[in-house]
């Protein structure tokens, strides 16, 4: 069913106000972005009419945008990326472990996201295979999922890594899989001076290499000296990194994915209203107990902080780390399996994606809603306008 109120309608109303208020700021993916969202399932996209070989109800059926920053277009892109990570799941504790950034680093990580957020994940991975292959806190080789999110609650940027880790590793010699102590992974305070030294590192190299831009509000910051004094400054301080305790089983690992991966900045569920030029929609307070309460922002401002959300074309948001990394995983996870006893998993069976989108909804969309007969594609709806897939279909 429909939301009542949906990101699309807010950008369909007020779009053409923000391009215009906008005009010498809004890059190219972003308008990519709020053009996919607005066609997405109407008829510029085209679609079909679908009739009920029984009693006659027809209905159309557009096509969807399906670009990963569109609400609508994550639910069945999700549901088929966990269904792969199911069969790669082990018999062991899993743990959660995030990695944010100062604030300081975040401004710089707006005007510069490809740069910056490929330092978040390399700085992340070297700082859990660097600890985790100390003999002193683990000596193994580990492996995670990390996901990049960069918003929080009250859309703001928030660039942080939620990273979904494996409590143990394989021994350095391949023979054996070492176990973490129960309930404890890694020591926190030494992850985060790792991931900090690495960042703050890394991002000096960009800088030397001609690869970050510091101009407006960051102008201050292009002089050399003056930003090589900041980073001495961020390499002083604590960052914050914090792991969970561990899941309760595989299933709960499965359910927090679902929740984490392929998401966008806010959800349709939690838009509220759409009055005027005001948009109201619910956000938890964490530093209040996580008490649910409502914001009420501008049209203008509301898209503003919905798009400070995009990521470069092809920049790709989740990530596997050690023996997950695509490369290699297929003959690592073997490996594990064997060293933990774990019997190979059964093929995953071929299924049409009708399938997949009722397991996923209760829906089927084959049924006729009024009678429950069978729903036939009719007439072939062409789009309005040419789509263009290169520059809508932007994949994780």
């Amino acid at each position: 069913m429909r939301p009542a109120l949906e990101v699309a309608d807010i950008f369909r109303r007020h779009g053409a106000a923000f391009r215009h208020a906008h005009a010498e700021h809004l890059g190219r993916t972003e308008r990519r972005v709020m053009a996919a969202i607005e066609a997405c399932r109407t008829a510029t996209l085209g679609g079909h009419v679908e009739r009920c070989a029984d009693c006659g109800f027809t209905r159309n059926a557009y096509n969807s945008c399906r670009d990963r920053h569109c609400p609508k277009c994550q639910g069945l892109a999700r549901a088929e990326w966990l269904e792969a990570r199911r069969a790669e799941l082990l018999p062991v504790p899993y743990f959660h472990v995030v990695f944010t950034v100062p604030a300081p680093v975040a401004d710089i990580a707006f005007h510069n996201k490809a740069v910056v957020y490929a330092i978040l994940f390399r700085a992340a991975a070297e700082a859990l295979r660097t600890v985790a292959a100390d003999p002193r806190c683990l000596g193994a080789e580990i492996g995670a999922i990390a996901v990049l999110h960069t918003w929080g609650q009250a859309l703001h940027h928030h660039p942080h890594l939620h990273c979904i880790v494996p409590g143990g590793g394989i021994s350095p010699d391949q023979t054996r899989w070492v176990a973490c102590r129960p309930g404890f992974f890694l020591p926190v305070r030494v992850l985060s001076r790792c991931f900090r030294d690495a960042f703050v590192c890394q991002l000096r190299a960009a800088f030397a290499a001609g690869e970050l831009r510091l101009s407006g509000s960051l102008a201050d910051r292009a002089d050399p000296a003056t930003l090589a004094t900041r980073l001495d400054e961020l390499a002083r301080i604590d960052w914050v990194v914090f792991a969970k305790p561990p899941f309760a089983g595989p299933e709960q690992v499965l359910g927090y994915l679902a929740r984490y991966t392929h998401r966008v900045a806010i959800a349709n569920s939690r838009l509220m209203a759409l009055d005027d030029d005001q948009v109201s929609f619910t956000w938890r307070d964490y530093r209040h107990h996580a008490k649910i309460k409502v914001m009420t922002l501008s049209a203008n401002e509301f898209i503003r902080r919905f798009l400070q959300h995009t990521v470069p074309h092809g920049f790709h948001r989740i990530r596997h780390i050690g023996f997950l990394a695509n490369r290699q995983r297929t003959a690592k996870l073997a490996r594990c399996r064997e060293l933990l006893a774990q019997p190979s998993p059964e093929p995953l069976p071929a299924r049409r994606w009708q399938d997949r989108l009722y397991e996923l909804t209760g829906q089927d969309i084959e049924v006729c809603p009024c009678c429950g007969g069978q729903m036939q594609t009719y007439v072939v709806l062409a789009p309005c306008s040419p789509p263009r897939p290169p520059m809508w279909c932007d994949s994780s």
